[in-house]
């Protein structure tokens, strides 16, 4: 199982639910591959948010080596399911969807935890107050994904 989680500019939210769900996978030796892309380009190349680093290590989850990318259409050949962290990232996925099974794949991470719900993990790059609400939303939604892969 290959799974990609989607956030605007891979730096915050998608590199969080990647590495959450990485050491959730590690623990439980489920084998599922993970990685985490960024809809727009503009921090390509750059490292995770410090930010972010610093409250998923408090956690106990390292994703310091992680850089930023962009997603790309091939990612629905390269993954089995793509997480959204919300609907504007959602629609801009969509709209690169070649097909109904590109569309298929994609899904919004929190509604793994509240269906139908169509909730967003908010994006806490331009304050400080928000890193660990993002952890605990994410990582409920990883729990929840973990257990049914």
């Amino acid at each position: 199982m290959k799974v990609l989680m989607v956030c605007l500019g891979n730096i915050c939210r998608s590199p969080v639910a990647e590495g959450i769900l990485r050491s959730i996978s590690d623990k439980r030796n489920l084998g599922i591959e993970v990685e985490s892309a960024g809809t727009s380009s503009f921090h390509i190349g750059h490292k995770h948010d410090q930010r972010s680093m610093a409250n998923a290590i408090s956690h106990g989850v390292d994703i310091s080596k992680g850089r930023s990318r962009q997603f790309e259409v091939s990612d629905f050949d390269d993954f089995d399911r793509i997480y959204a962290m919300d609907s504007h990232n959602y629609d801009d996925i969509m709209q690169l969807a070649r097909d109904v099974e590109d569309e298929s794949k994609v899904k919004l991470i929190l509604n793994e935890v509240n269906p139908g719900e169509n909730n967003s993990v908010p994006d806490p790059y331009y304050g400080n107050d928000g890193f660990e609400n993002v952890f605990t939303l994410l990582n409920e939604a990883c729990e929840k994904i973990a257990s049914e892969i």
